[in-house]
């Protein structure tokens, strides 16, 4: 097992989704129950699906000085930024440190790949891409981390993670070890994915896309329902800020099943692992957590795992669910999305139910709830499983002020 790690304090955060753009769209949605899905409308031949989908990308521009960026996933990567004053807390923290101690950490698992999609529509008589489209450095997988660096300021470390859909929760996992080694003083993490036809039709060739809205862990259940997101966090030492009560990243672990490229392992071995980690470097157990922000993709074995792990292991009496059914899957926005919900939970003591399901499968504990409550929220777990047996598992707390 890890040792327990010093924490960090989440000085910033904010998340843009189907539901609407920052912190207070979301919490109200997740309070009032609300999806943000609806019916695919995204390509020339939509699948007949549901999508969460982020209104206004298409008329987005960048900034002048960032134009040579432009695409769907840089544009709401910008728009994100522009939420709950977080570019203003990224600005403040490359002052305070200075632009080459401030590290970026971005999941993504799409990056640009719509525009690359866009631009083989479009190939010369050559098979050229046509001018305007010849930007090597918007068709990269790193695409994402470079144009938040320039749009940020920033000059520290920039790492890009793509490990499907646990890639922005490993995000905070990657900056607490810049931070722990002396390669940082902050960090700025997040994670952006944006609808594309890889991602629509790649996941129906694998009959995993619901024709309905999602319902997490339903016994009904017959898929998940894709989605589009971008979030953020600023990540300091716990000792820095002001003297409120700060919120804080306590413990994370990983690990992976190495038992199927999109499959977790029947057990749950990995998605074990990666809670028992983040239980040690946090110093926890499992009594003590109040709110689960399950994985919950509403596909047949992810639920099926992720369910039996969490009747075995908590208490009847935590509280926990999925919030696929409000943002959709957001892919490598994923971590970032629901660790943002896991925050607001610890905030304002709600936390959020089920939505679009009606009857738990068979393999479901009481600690799976349909329906939103309000309590007092202390510690809460993300967990977020992605293709290949990618695991990671977050815990948040709130620390007593200065």
């Amino acid at each position: 097992m890890p040792s327990s790690i010093p924490p960090l304090r989440i000085s910033a955060y904010t998340a843009t989704t189907a539901v609407g753009v920052g912190k207070t769209a979301l919490a109200d949605a997740l309070q009032s129950a609300r999806s943000g899905l609806r019916a695919n409308d995204f390509g020339a031949n939509p699948l007949p699906t549901y999508i969460g989908r982020v209104e206004g990308l298409e008329a987005l521009a960048l900034p002048h000085e960032l134009a040579s960026w432009d695409c769907r996933n840089n544009r709401l990567a910008w728009l994100g930024l522009q939420a709950d004053g977080f570019m203003s807390a990224a600005t403040a923290a490359r002052e305070r440190y200075g632009a080459s101690r401030v590290a970026l950490v971005l999941g993504t698992s799409t990056s640009a790949i719509g525009e690359t999609e866009e631009a083989y529509t479009q190939v010369d008589a050559d098979g050229r891409f046509q001018p305007e489209q010849r930007r090597p450095l918007v068709h990269t997988p790193h695409s994402l981390g470079m144009f938040v660096q320039q749009a940020l300021g920033l000059e520290g470390p920039c790492e890009t993670i793509s490990t499907a859909c646990s890639s922005s929760a490993k995000a905070f996992a990657s900056a607490e070890r810049l931070i722990r080694l002396g390669l940082a003083d902050a960090a700025v993490v997040g994670g952006v994915d944006t609808l594309c036809g890889s991602v629509l039709f790649g996941f129906n060739s694998l009959e995993l896309v619901s024709p309905a809205p999602c319902r997490p862990f339903d016994a009904q259940r017959d898929g998940i329902s894709l989605g589009e997101a971008a979030g953020y966090a600023l990540v300091e030492r716990a000792d820095a800020g002001n003297g409120a009560a700060p919120l804080l990243l306590l413990g994370y672990g990983e690990a992976s099943d190495a038992h199927h490229m999109s499959t977790p392992h029947p057990q749950g071995l990995g998605a074990e692992r990666a809670l028992d980690d983040a239980l040690a470097r946090a110093g926890l157990s499992t009594d003590v957590i109040d709110y689960i922000n399950l994985h919950g993709t509403a596909s047949s074995k992810n639920d099926e795992v992720e369910a039996a792990l969490v009747a075995r292991r908590f208490p009847a009496g935590t509280h926990a669910s999925s919030t696929k059914g409000f943002t959709g899957h957001t892919l490598g926005a994923a971590g970032i999305v629901e660790a943002v919900i896991s925050l607001l939970a610890l905030e304002n003591g709600w936390m959020p139910g089920t939505i679009n399901s009606s009857t738990l499968d068979a393999d479901c504990g009481p600690q799976i709830r349909l329906k939103g409550a309000r309590g007092e929220v202390r510690y809460a777990l993300s967990n977020s499983f992605g293709f290949g047996g990618n695991n990671c598992a977050l815990i948040f707390g709130k620390g007593a002020a200065a």
